[in-house]
């Protein structure tokens, strides 16, 4: 096989997982990422089931993550009161492994850092495709030729619009929108640790929104309804005035949370999305993780960002580099592991419409069978049998 030089758009989680595999099978790797640095803390994100699992270990990761993994958190609802109106387990927000996002972008670049050149701090402009590879430019370095570009770069993937076309055309808004951001909230009067080291987080829910304050899972988030066009997704005291207005009339601690997340340096808003695509691929362009399948809280983008990442990897090491046999490889496994991508809205379950769709939310976690139903249903999921064994490195 001719060496491929290959670019990859995205430092994240897929990004480092395609540079570790890519450049230990025989590709010359160079990953770009927009963020002057690897982002620390965040959001924590979750694996479930055996294939989730077993790509931890191929990668020679899992150890490292079961080192850094967060205690299981179980949420409380409550109501104004603080009187618990149900308990969603530890086990059903965080699967078998639940690791904070920061936590797992740097083992994964630790892991990656000597199988690829990490650039930060600079981006993909424009791209040309021709017979014989991509012309790329940068916003800061010199413009370079690579054999194949890959979009690890997130529902807002620059390589997506610019390969694919623009993002409307292939990202659909639920009507909600998250917030996480750090900061003090009083939780006094609130048990938040339990014997045994498991945390406790609390939630509040009024129709369309949810505020949820403690445990490791995120600092403190917000899921609620809201306008598409009511915020600028670059200005980010914007997005805060759009958070404030949303929850104006919030009670519980719902004041304190807005305080603290109006001067949080960490503080980020986005809207719940996912993709409209069942092709992955065009020409000379590949995407992966949220990129290509996003489904923004729906608890499966992490374990699909993995999985996409060795599968393309394998198809690209099975073909020789072939990319047009890879990449329709690559398109066909990955069509059912997606569909749960394709399918799910987190928002009416986190935030539900009316008190009466809450109150029936909240009897899923009280009826045992429903309960072990879902909790069945996610593990399904997440396990793909098909996937093969590619021999890598």
């Amino acid at each position: 096989m001719t060496v491929k030089k290959i670019l990859i758009s995205g430092a994240s989680i897929a990004g480092p997982a395609l540079a570790r595999w890519l450049g230990r099978n025989g590709f010359d790797v160079t990953v770009v990422e927009k963020a002057p640095a690897l982002r620390p803390g965040g959001q924590a994100v979750d694996f479930k089931g055996r294939t989730h699992l077993d790509l931890l270990a191929r990668m020679g990761i899992l150890d490292d993550v079961r080192a850094n993994q967060t205690a299981k958190t179980d949420w409380r609802m409550v109501d104004a009161d603080d009187r618990v109106q149900a308990v969603v387990p530890g086990e059903f927000i965080g699967g078998d492994l639940e690791i904070l996002r920061g936590d797992l972008a740097g083992i994964l670049h630790r892991h990656s850092d000597g199988d690829a050149e990490y650039v930060f701090g600079d981006e993909i402009t424009a791209m040309s495709e021709t017979t014989d590879g991509v012309a790329v430019e940068f916003a800061r370095r010199a413009a370079e030729r690579f054999d194949l570009v890959l979009g690890a770069d997130g529902v807002h993937s620059a390589v997506r619009r610019l390969a694919f076309g623009p993002e409307h055309e292939f990202v659909e808004s639920s009507g909600y929108h998250y917030a996480v951001a750090s900061g003090e909230v009083s939780l006094d009067g609130l048990e938040t640790v339990l014997p045994g080291g498991r945390s406790v987080a609390y939630g509040y829910n009024t129709p369309d929104r949810l505020v949820l304050l403690g445990g490791q899972k995120a600092p403190a988030l917000f899921v609620f309804r809201g306008d598409a066009g009511g915020y600028d997704r670059h200005d980010v005291e914007s997005q805060r005035a759009f958070l404030a207005s949303a929850f104006a009339d919030g009670a519980w601690r719902v004041p304190a949370a807005l305080d603290a997340a109006s001067t949080a340096s960490d503080f980020y808003l986005d809207a719940l999305t996912r993709t409209r695509m069942s092709t992955f691929t065009r020409g000379r362009f590949a995407l992966v993780g949220d990129a290509g399948y996003a489904n923004t809280l729906g608890g499966f983008g992490t374990g699909l960002a993995l999985l996409g990442a060795y599968v393309l990897a394998g198809e690209l090491v099975a073909a020789g580099g072939d990319h047009e046999v890879a990449f329709a490889a690559y398109d066909r496994r990955m069509r059912k592991p997606t569909k749960v991508a394709r399918t799910g809205n987190a928002g009416p379950f986190l935030a539900p419409p009316s008190a009466r769709r809450i109150r029936m939310r909240d009897r899923m976690f009280t009826n045992r069978l429903m309960y072990r139903t879902m909790l069945w249903m996610t593990e399904t999921f997440a396990t793909d049998d098909s996937i093969p064994e590619y021999g890598l490195s």
